[in-house]
């Protein structure tokens, strides 16, 4: 069977077109890869593609083609099963186990899986897909720089809009005064000269000098009134450059419980949460901080290596976290240039006596001046007084959200909830 494809509608970029459209075709089971790999894997690796598996059955193209049927005789030697006259049931369609790779069936049709391969760019836009950054209240980025045009100077060649009056009279006075200057000085002296002609007695008076001197003013006047008093040479024109605007930026606090009841896998899922948060925020800023805060009984801003890994360990008082990360807001981060991003992973954990101090500083200190806090609570064996007084906040204030996550598994679908799109508010 011979195939023609028709590619006379198909440019340059063929090849990136039908990919599109075979990924949008088969969006379900690009997502469900896409979520699958998040469960199985690191985080670590979240940037990197991913395979995908479609089912052999799921991409089968009808096509017309000639059916067994009929009457068909044969001569089998060597045939010690049939005789004449025995009637042989016809064969199920296909045969064998289909291919290596393949996955036979109980009806002896064999199915191959079509897998191909989705690159870090398309597996990120899955992976974010109906995920929106909430609250972005000043200006949200996609990548796309933006610009200011401010004033350069002047130049001769420009836009008529742009054109500069002042420069360009000045220019023309300036090209008329250097290109007429020496026909002005002698125009004066012939006119002095006419004068003095003219004021002689009429006999003794030179008629032809008169006539000459006549003659060369009405040249020089000539002269100098094809000087054009503004030629296209004298215009100038206002120069806008383009300069890059400076862009709304972000800022993520990662605040991590550090005390004893913090055990290491513990850490791993809350490090695994804040990097998925990290890489969302990537997608949405040209610019982005990290600034990690971890505590017990005291708080401290640490590099990346020691907040995951320190083995530091105490009893937790969360307000000391709470009260440093309003004090950096406050002094490195003013809100005119920052979009601020909050996410806080703890046991749940904390002194009774601390936990209404910590809902006072998220309230008053915190929240006003943030763009959204996430709080989630890793492997919880029962709620505290912590997780009852953020519950309050969470009632009462929308760019606050708080999940718990029991398992690795929870991270992503805890992740999405938290920043699920939601519906404007008027």
């Amino acid at each position: 069977m011979s195939y023609i494809v028709d590619r006379r509608l198909n440019g340059k970029n063929k090849s990136a077109v039908n990919r599109q459209r075979f990924v949008h075709r088969y969006r379900k089971h690009i997502k469900k890869a896409v979520a699958d790999a998040v469960t199985r894997r690191s985080i670590t690796d979240i940037e990197t593609g991913e395979t995908v598996t479609i089912p052999r059955e799921d991409i089968n193209e009808p096509f017309f083609h000639h059916g067994r049927g009929g009457r068909k005789e044969g001569v089998h030697p060597g045939n010690k099963e049939f005789v004449s006259g025995d009637t042989i049931d016809r064969p199920e369609g296909g045969g064998g186990s289909g291919g290596s790779g393949g996955k036979p069936s109980d009806s002896g049709e064999g199915m191959d899986d079509f897998v191909f391969q989705i690159n870090q760019n398309e597996f990120l836009e899955f992976l974010f897909e109906d995920l929106a950054l909430p609250n972005l209240i000043k200006r949200q980025l996609a990548g796309v720089e933006s610009f200011k045009y401010v004033r350069a100077g002047v130049v001769n060649q420009g836009n008529p809009a742009k054109i500069n009056i002042m420069r360009s009279m000045r220019q023309a006075t300036s090209r008329r005064i250097a290109l007429t200057g020496a026909s002005r000085k002698k125009l004066r002296e012939y006119k002095e000269e006419r004068e003095k002609l003219l004021a002689t007695d009429s006999i003794l008076r030179d008629q032809a000098r008169l006539a000459f001197v006549d003659k060369e003013i009405a040249r020089l006047e000539r002269r100098i009134a094809g000087i054009p008093f503004v030629d296209t040479i004298d215009l100038r024109y206002n120069l806008h450059v383009k300069q890059p605007k400076p862009t709304s930026r972000a800022v993520m606090f990662c605040v991590m419980d550090v005390s004893g009841s913090m055990n290491q896998d513990m850490k791993d899922m809350a490090k695994r949460f804040f990097i998925l948060l990290y890489l969302f925020l990537k997608r949405n800023y040209e610019k982005i901080e990290v600034v990690f805060i971890r505590h017990h009984t005291s708080a401290k801003e640490v590099d990346e290596q020691e907040f995951f890994y320190s083995r530091e360990t105490g009893g937790t008082i969360v307000s000391s976290a709470l009260k440093l990360m309003a004090e950096v807001i406050e002094d490195r981060y003013p809100i005119d240039e920052w979009n601020i991003y909050g996410a806080q992973a703890s046991d749940g954990d904390n002194w009774n006596d601390d936990s209404p101090l910590c809902r006072k500083i998220l309230t008053e200190d915190i929240l006003p001046f943030v763009q959204y806090y996430a709080y989630i609570e890793i492997n919880p064996r029962r709620h505290q007084a912590l997780w009852r007084e953020y519950e309050l906040i969470n009632a009462e204030i929308e760019h606050f959200a708080m999940q718990e996550i029991a398992e690795a598994g929870d991270i992503y679908p805890v992740f999405r909830e938290l920043f699920q799109r939601r519906p404007a508010t008027k």
